[in-house]
């Protein structure tokens, strides 16, 4: 069962939701969640990667800004997400997700990254501006940062009917991102969270399923 932490941050205090291995931990893994703070799916995203062997920590990124934030999804949650995702920026994101990153090297020497929606965008920084080895699921506002350069192995998830990410900017990643893995699969935005129209289940445990392995290659 995971619990709540207090990071201290560049920002600030910042709370984490942490969940240990239930078996040897094979490494750790940074949550990064979507527009909608760290709310019950984020959490059990975090309690599914305890129960896979990593030890993981969800920082609520939204807490310099607003603390315990946890929104729905439907328009208005929407709607004061973007409005946070905007007041916090890109960088406040970055460097709350590498205290994460330092609080876990004090157990694990080997730490990865994990984001969804927004926060595969800053899973792909945390790659290319932290040296953290990282899979972004349907990141929809990597386009303009794939100019940056991975330092370490990249996963990339798309849905194949995401009207967010067109195909265009997924063909824009194989260009920039060449030495990136990136798979596709018969879904659309959002399609790992059960609380999502979107949800597709079959896609979303393949889409795991690959996430686990490389986390076993990656932090092994």
């Amino acid at each position: 069962m995971g619990e709540w932490l207090t990071l201290h941050t560049q920002s600030g205090p910042v709370r984490g939701w942490l969940a240990r291995a239930t078996q040897p931990a094979r490494g750790a893994v940074v949550v990064v969640q979507e527009i909608f703070g760290v709310n019950a799916h984020i959490r059990a995203v975090v309690e599914r990667y305890a129960e896979t062997g990593f030890v993981a920590l969800a920082p609520a990124l939204f807490d310099p800004v607003e603390a315990a934030i946890e929104l729905g999804y439907d328009a208005e949650g929407v709607a004061r997400g973007r409005d946070l995702v905007a007041a916090l920026g890109f960088d406040r994101a970055v460097a709350i997700v590498a205290a994460a990153g330092n609080w876990l090297r004090e157990t694990e020497a080997h730490v990865g990254v994990v984001g969804f929606c927004w926060g595969g965008t800053i899973a792909f920084l945390a790659n290319t501006r932290l040296g953290l080895p990282a899979v972004s699921f349907y990141g929809g506002r990597s386009v303009p940062f794939l100019s940056e350069t991975a330092q370490e192995p990249m996963l990339f998830h798309f849905g194949e009917h995401d009207p967010i990410i067109p195909p265009e900017d997924v063909e824009q990643h194989h260009r920039q991102q060449p030495h990136a893995t990136i798979y596709i699969y018969p879904a659309g935005h959002g399609f790992n969270c059960d609380q999502r129209g979107d949800y597709d289940p079959t896609s979303a445990a393949v889409a795991h399923h690959r996430t686990v392995a490389f986390f076993e290659r990656t932090l092994g």
